[in-house]
């Protein structure tokens, strides 16, 4: 088999992918431990045997559904690489939307302290922290099996100025230690939505997808709760889903935030809502 003929493969990936091409090129670059470039640079190289073996059997596990990171043990986020398992969401593109926005609204910030709430992989939290080293950020996670991941790439990537704890929400937290910048990407999928039934979701936890009240148990909660964990003139930023828009910019605005604003990933969905906390001076 040559490179050429493990690319055309791409065919049996089309029923349960819509990028059944990157699937392919990902595991064969993952195969012969070379960059995507080589693929097409040379496409008359022959595979060895053993690595023709293992690129079907990685291919079969993707017609079988099974995520292309979770196949690999990592996925890229921000450029970093992200070690994965099953107890986690796997970094999605558009949640690189939320560190471009979080970068914007702290630019001026030169050191500072970030909350990142359900940090997952550590994807949010560490992304930042390689752009903002004087920081000190939180990365945590109701889940103990997730903040071992993320300290797990947190230590990989030598980020030193992360700390990853287990807490739920803010249960381990200080309140006399505030934040410049809390940043969220909670389970805000309703229990009834088809979706959960579809694709890569299938593999990941419910725990971390699922949230009562339509998907917004969670998002009220950390609304609600966030402002005596917030530095005067901080700023949450969460993701939510396309749909939950309205409902969530009523939740931060009932919550006391001001410069309640909506932004859209990179599809042009409505899918990131911010809000400052702004202090009155007394009179």
């Amino acid at each position: 088999m040559s490179i050429a003929n493990a690319l055309a493969c791409q065919h049996q990936l089309e029923s349960v992918s819509d990028t059944a091409g990157l699937d392919v090129s990902l595991l064969l670059c993952h195969v012969l431990d070379r960059p995507r470039s080589y693929l097409y640079t040379w496409p008359e190289r022959l595979l060895a045997p053993a690595q023709q073996a293992q690129f079907c059997a990685l291919l079969r596990r993707r017609r079988m559904g099974e995520p292309v990171a979770h196949i690999l043990g990592y996925r890229e986020f921000w450029s970093l690489p992200l070690q994965v398992n099953a107890h986690t969401l796997i970094p999605r593109p558009d949640t690189e939307c939320l560190v471009e926005l979080a970068l914007s609204l702290c630019q001026n910030n030169e050191a500072g302290r970030l909350l990142d709430l359900g940090t997952g992989t550590g994807a949010l939290a560490l992304a930042l922290a390689s752009e903002w080293p004087r920081w000190q950020c939180w990365a945590l996670d109701r889940s103990p099996e997730a903040a071992a991941l993320a300290e797990q790439n947190r230590h990989a990537l030598g980020l030193d100025n992360v700390r990853v704890a287990v807490s739920d929400w803010f249960t381990a937290l200080d309140a006399n230690e505030p934040f410049h910048l809390i940043i969220s990407n909670p389970p805000y999928i309703d229990a009834q939505d088809p979706h959960l039934d579809q694709g890569d979701v299938r593999f990941e936890p419910a725990s971390a997808l699922v949230s009562p009240e339509s998907g917004l148990a969670d998002l009220r909660h950390i609304v609600g709760s966030s402002m005596p964990y917030l530095a005067d003139n901080g700023y949450l930023l969460v993701e939510h889903g396309y749909q939950q828009a309205s409902a969530v910019r009523t939740l931060f605005v009932s919550a006391g935030f001001v410069s309640v604003e909506t932004h859209r990933d990179y599809g042009g969905n409505e899918r990131m809502t911010v809000g400052q906390k702004v202090v009155q001076a007394k009179l």
